[in-house]
């Protein structure tokens, strides 16, 4: 079956117009809504005001969080010690994985889940970051994912390998509530993640997957222990449970096929059950633009291939609706 992009005209209809970007020419075939990014502004943090968040007896101020010299443990019963390389880094090169992966691995919308990936798996993407196989699909007005590029190109070999120890021994878990429905809360750009604005009512989802924090200034705080919704249209998760366990006929092979049964990983494929649907979008569309351009790739590139933008947020949504 030939690749059906989405068209322009059909992102404006889809998508809120203050949740687009300016279409470069290599961005013809992304849908920019996948990669809400809100310009950055230079911000003078609060170092005197203690926060804390439900559940915690840790005080951090805003400028211990948000000025990324700290890795905010708000819940270390919740995960085991870290190590130096997850706990501190080496700021401000190299900041402390669980900054943005969080202590316990959950990570946030606009990062990865990496709780119980094997360790190998998270060794090689630092690899092929460092060498350039793995990119980032979109670049305009920056590329997506460029704080962890940074991180790869500068961390010690020792460094991630420590760091993929600690992620790959934690049990596998879920933040990741999926809905489906045709009209969503009205949301706005905050930061690189979509926030639901308050009393601004709802509007048509489309052809759109929107993930939300259920609470943004928990989401700013960095809380381990917050939960995320991704609102998906209706139907996706049966459509892609058709993809993920049987395939579509002449285009496309089954995720149980690599991903092993329940998307709980096989082999060198790495599990997919409960992890951010809009971050596995975002992959797919890598693989599908080429910027995921590496030898262990290249089956995944075959696969989304004849993907449209609707398969892809049928299979995304399959996947973070199983148990991890």
């Amino acid at each position: 079956m030939p690749r059906r992009p989405l068209s322009l005209a059909a992102l404006l209809l889809a998508a809120p117009l203050h949740a687009l970007h300016a279409l470069h020419a290599q961005h013809a075939q992304l849908p920019a809504w996948a990669f809400p990014m809100a310009p950055a502004a230079p911000a003078a943090y609060d170092s005197l005001t203690p926060r804390t968040v439900p559940g915690s007896r840790a005080h951090y101020t805003e400028a211990d969080i948000l000025g990324r010299l700290v890795v905010p443990d708000w819940h270390p019963d919740d995960h085991p010690p870290m190590p130096s390389s997850v706990a501190r880094g080496r700021p401000p090169v190299v900041p402390g994985c669980a900054y943005c992966h969080l202590p316990n691995g959950l990570g946030r919308p606009e990062n990865a889940t990496i709780t119980a990936l094997p360790a190998a798996y998270i060794v090689q993407q630092i690899a092929d970051m460092r060498s350039g196989a793995r990119r980032a699909a979109w670049t305009t007005p920056a590329p997506w994912g460029a704080s962890m590029i940074r991180v790869a190109q500068n961390a010690t070999d020792a460094e991630v390998a420590e760091a993929a120890a600690y992620f790959a021994a934690l049990p596998p878990r879920t933040h990741m509530q999926v809905v489906e429905a045709a009209r969503v809360p009205v949301t706005r750009v905050a930061g690189i993640l979509y926030a639901v604005v308050p009393g601004g009512g709802t509007e048509p989802l489309g052809t759109r997957l929107v993930e939300v924090a259920r609470d943004l200034g928990r989401h700013e705080q960095h809380d381990d222990l917050l939960g995320y919704v991704a609102y998906v249209p209706p139907g996706s998760i049966s459509r892609g449970a058709r993809l993920a366990t049987r395939g579509a006929a002449g285009f496309t092979t089954a995720c149980v096929t690599c991903h092993g049964p329940g998307l709980h990983g096989l082999g060198a494929a790495p599990p997919l059950a409960g992890r951010s649907p809009s971050y596995l979008l975002r992959q797919l569309l890598a693989f599908q633009a080429g910027t995921r351009d590496t030898p262990a790739g290249q089956p995944m590139r075959a696969i989304v291939a004849g993907m449209t933008v609707d398969d892809m947020i049928a299979a995304v949504a399959y996947a973070a609706s199983r148990t991890p």
